[in-house]
């Protein structure tokens, strides 16, 4: 009787479990480097969006004081000024300030220069340098 056991022993099956724990470690571990992954890129952009808004908001200050000069009478390096028609408007005032490598705040003000009123047509951040579009797309035109 001692030898039938030993002839029907069969040790418990465990590769189906192994399997199954080797796949999900496997996912868990993909899954969480697609998170760093992400986060990266999140923090890459969280970035760039806080310098974009930084140097936009210095050039604003910028455009803002040679405007409080502009109303006091005097006429900064840099701005275009042009005496206007208008019986209401002393001159046509342009200027830009840059922001990035990329972009500048360009904005043009009418002021009186007698009572200080001034009045904003435009101010704008503006692309600054040439574009060129990408010609280079191949589309198979259906000839071998």
């Amino acid at each position: 009787m001692a030898e039938r056991k030993r002839e029907s022993f069969t040790p418990p099956a465990l590769g189906g479990s192994s399997l199954l724990v080797v796949f999900a470690v496997l996912a868990l571990t993909v899954f969480a480097l697609l998170s760093l992954s992400t986060v990266r890129a999140d923090a890459r952009l969280g970035d760039a969006s806080s310098e974009a808004v930084r140097g936009y908001y210095a050039a604003d200050c910028q455009a803002q004081e040679i405007l409080a000069r502009l109303r006091s009478g005097e006429t900064p390096e840099g701005v275009d000024a042009q005496p206007e028609e208008s019986s209401i408007w002393t001159s046509r005032c342009t200027y830009a300030v840059p922001i990035s490598d990329t972009q500048e705040l360009q904005a043009e003000v009418l002021v009186n220069s007698v009572d200080g009123s001034y009045s904003i047509l435009r101010w704008q951040a503006v692309p600054v340098g040439e574009w060129s579009p990408d010609d280079s797309l191949n589309v198979w035109d259906g000839i071998s």
